[in-house]
């Protein structure tokens, strides 16, 4: 059998896969490791047989980019428009890894342990290859690739006990913005008693519900944006519940009936936006009530339901539900485009500069101070350049957004052949520090490395920040620079923050720790 793995990387890697699948699905208490299942069937493959793990090195590599850079296209405009109120947050990640660094430090003099070998547990145990490598290019030894590898799965384990149990607590985050992932608009018929502009009107003002439907003297029809609502008219709102409710106690009462059901001249529909043109568009500058008397309500954007603002930027693949005469229906159709295949189609242009720019940018080396140098590398170089592309969303006609359902089809497996290939690759090395003397010496200082700066930066994020659990929870997983441990988080609580916060800190945390590296050997 291992005869034919050796002939076979494919039959191997996606071997490790299926049954990394397996061991991810089941239960170890409250935890499931999920995809990280993948990099324990590879180490423990690896073990037995070292030779599988030959040229998983550019699987591996791939595998991460393709996660890190859809982690930023989805994440980037979030990130940059927050920018100002994460500065905390990097602050409370930056004193984590100085307190990552000085356990390191006091736990290596302490357990006997050598100095290269400590720096690599440091890189393991965060789960920092770039930080590896400038630690690799201080010693000039190989005892921080063994600590890496060592480290790495118990950094792992560690940051996925710890996110699984923190994601789906409940406490109040009061500083924090509240989640759009799981909230539902509501619509509501409302019996206008008291007559108003809609002008006048400061949630619609503010743009916090959208009115659609008006009956005026038995007749229904789209609303005109800015029109005069009379006493017996009947209008539909629709927006949160609570600015539903809001709206209906100012202009009179809710209604017994609802008006969207009748269909007579007017038609509610949801279309699917597929035409490139109107990427990164907002859905004011579709400009629908003046060119197709429609009225936009809502916008379905992968499991979220949002509000259809009119600084909302359109993205492939959003549903967007509108209100439009019938006779203006087969325009507003061919402007959107309608078609779930186009909208699901991969850009294969965008997604292949986008990967250029982010590698090329992994390449670019910057000095240390006191001698050497560093480069992102394939994590945080596509990472970066995915955030900023995902913030600019197009430049002229290439659209850098992806689909929702690319988005995270290229997202999963950019993870599993992440893991699978690292476990591959890691498995020996993993093997020779269990069977040494010092394997529960540095067992311990990864550990306590792992766990101390994680525990740090959750209570800086409940007590001093204030945050969300969901937020904190990608917070860690940035920390940690782990996919895995992000798929943990994701797959317990649906929370559009957990990538936010990961995308926050992830390459901003990886600078801090190999700038930490050199601290680490010389003291």
């Amino acid at each position: 059998m291992i005869d034919v793995l050796e002939g076979s990387p494919l039959l191997t890697l996606f071997l490790v896969v299926a049954t990394g699948a397996v061991l991810g699905a089941i239960p170890f208490g409250r935890v499931r490791f999920g995809a990280a299942g993948a990099l324990f069937t590879g180490l423990a493959l690896s073990a037995a047989a070292p030779h599988l793990g030959a040229g998983m090195d550019f699987v591996q590599s791939l595998g991460l980019a393709l996660f890190v850079y859809t982690v930023g296209i989805s994440a980037g405009a979030a990130f940059f428009s927050t920018l100002n109120r994460q500065l905390p947050l990097l602050l409370a990640a930056t004193a984590s890894t100085v307190i990552a660094a000085i356990a390191t430090i006091v736990l290596g003099h302490t357990l006997g342990l050598a100095r290269d070998l400590s720096l690599g547990l440091f890189t393991g145990a965060l789960t920092a290859a770039p930080a590896l490598d400038a630690a690799d290019r201080l010693t000039s030894t190989s005892a921080p690739s063994v600590g890496y590898a060592f480290g790495y799965p118990i950094g792992v384990i560690v940051g996925i006990v710890l996110v699984s149990t923190v994601v789906t607590r409940n406490w109040p985050g009061r500083k924090d913005t509240p989640a759009l992932a799981g909230t539902s608009l509501d619509s509501a018929t409302v019996h206008v008693l008291r007559p108003a502009n809609l002008r006048d009107i400061p949630q619609w003002q503010e743009q916090q519900v959208r009115f659609s439907y008006l009956r005026r003297a038995g007749t229904v029809r789209v609303i005109v944006p800015g029109e005069d609502l009379l006493v017996g008219d009947e209008v539909v709102a629709v927006g949160m519940p609570d600015a539903v409710e809001a709206v209906t106690e100012e202009l009179g009462e809710r209604s017994a009936r609802h008006i969207a059901h009748d269909r007579s001249l007017v038609e509610f529909t949801r279309l699917t936006v597929s035409n490139p043109d109107l990427a990164s568009r907002s859905i004011a500058e579709l400009n629908l009530p003046v060119r197709f008397g429609a009225v936009p309500t809502r916008v379905r954007r992968g499991d979220l339901e949002l509000l259809a603002r009119d600084d909302l930027v359109l993205e492939p693949g959003d549903r967007m539900a509108v209100a439009v005469d019938r006779s203006k229906l087969e325009a507003v159709h061919a402007l959107l485009g309608d078609s779930d295949r186009k909208a699901s189609e991969l850009d294969v242009l965008s997604l292949g500069l986008g990967l250029v720019l982010g590698f090329a940018l992994g390449l670019v080396t910057v000095p240390m101070p006191g001698g050497g140098s560093f480069s992102l590398g394939p994590a945080a170089g596509p990472l970066l350049v995915g955030m900023v592309l995902g913030a600019l969303r197009r430049t002229g006609p290439v659209v850098w957004a992806l689909p929702g359902s690319a988005n995270i089809t290229l997202r999963q497996l950019g993870l599993l052949l992440f893991l699978a290939g690292l476990g591959l690759t890691a498995g020996p090395d993993v093997a020779s520090v269990l069977s040494s003397p010092t394997a529960w010496r540095a067992a311990v200082l990864s550990v306590v490395v792992a766990a101390l700066s994680c525990v740090a930066l959750l209570l800086a994020g409940r007590w001093v920040l204030d945050l969300s659990a969901p937020r904190v929870a990608g917070a860690m997983a940035g920390f940690l620079g782990q996919p895995a441990v992000l798929d943990a988080a994701n797959s317990k609580r649906a929370d559009e923050r957990i990538e936010t916060a990961y995308a926050t800190l992830f390459a901003f945390s990886i600078v801090v720790k190999i700038v930490l590296v050199p601290v680490i050997w010389n003291l």
